[in-house]
């Protein structure tokens, strides 16, 4: 009896090597997709003045894609800088701080020699002390034009869509005339670096680790076998397919490789046989061989 269950049990652990060993020599399937996509909108409700981009366009992180039309906010731009460039009323106030505050200077002076009353000297000095006080309001006002040219800029640069990422045009939705809400404007996709997802049957859970290095051969006549980055191992497994998936980082510089292709993935795992057979009876290592 004892012997039978050993047998059994040594079939069962061949059994389970061999599966693993039949899944870690043979390369599996995956598929290479963009690393992100990215539909990119407008900020603000506006009509479209012209889109810059086409479909399968490179574009590169802050280029122009498109530009709604903006003239309130130009016209808004123009008064607000012409507002914080005029220096007179700064400058006026300037020289009329220095002229009253050299009056009571020379009020303290004369005062000091009683060539004048007390009440001349109190008179210059609240000069002085308005003088400045209005210096102060006008230096505090060209400050409050300068930040108002800042929001009128802000305002108008959000009339210009930029790109937030390097990357390939997918998809454009819009066109010049057409008014933006919701709606996206373009789709961009993330193709350097790209993503590989694999799909790994449970037997080779374990053998798999984050930040390790794996061969990914495209299904492409001209790609060559290139080296991915494990990025990603679930650790939950799939029960109704037994399976678990894998994402890799594949370096993609030159946008040579396209999204949306097939690949294989060599795990480069060597993965042996158990030494079982000295757990098998006498009779049954005869049968074996």
């Amino acid at each position: 009896m004892n012997h039978r269950r050993t047998t059994k049990t040594t079939l069962v652990a061949l059994a389970s090597a061999a599966s693993t060993w039949a899944a870690a020599a043979q390369p599996l399937g995956c598929l290479i997709e963009p690393h992100r996509v990215i539909d990119v909108g407008s900020p603000v409700i506006g009509v479209v003045e012209s889109v810059k981009v086409e479909r399968g366009d490179r574009i590169a992180k802050g280029d122009v894609i498109a530009v709604l039309r903006a003239d309130v906010e130009r016209a808004a731009v123009g008064v607000a800088s012409s507002r914080a460039k005029v220096a007179a009323e700064v400058q006026a106030a300037q020289a009329n701080f220095e002229l009253a505050r050299q009056k009571h200077n020379r009020a303290i002076e004369l005062r000091r020699q009683n060539f004048i009353s007390a009440q001349a000297l109190e008179q210059a000095r609240a000069e002085a002390e308005v003088a400045e006080q209005r210096l102060a309001q006008a230096r505090e006002q060209r400050g409050i034009s300068a930040r108002e040219l800042q929001l009128a800029e802000a305002q108008l640069g959000l009339r210009t869509i930029r790109s937030p990422v390097d990357g390939v045009i997918v998809e454009r939705y819009m066109s010049g005339g057409e008014r933006v809400e919701e709606k996206p404007i373009v789709r961009v996709a993330t193709v350097d670096p790209l993503r590989v997802e694999l799909v790994v049957p449970a037997s080779l859970y374990g053998t798999i680790a984050t930040g390790a290095t794996l061969t990914v051969t495209p299904e492409l006549p001209t790609a060559s076998p290139r080296q991915a980055k494990v990025t990603l191992v679930d650790s939950v497994i799939d029960g109704p397919s037994n399976t678990f998936r894998v994402r890799l980082e594949l370096p993609n510089p030159n946008y040579e490789l396209p999204a949306g292709l097939r690949c294989k993935v060599d795990l480069g795992l060597d993965v042996k046989l158990p030494a079982v057979e000295r757990n098998y009876p006498a009779s049954q290592r005869n049968l074996k061989r």
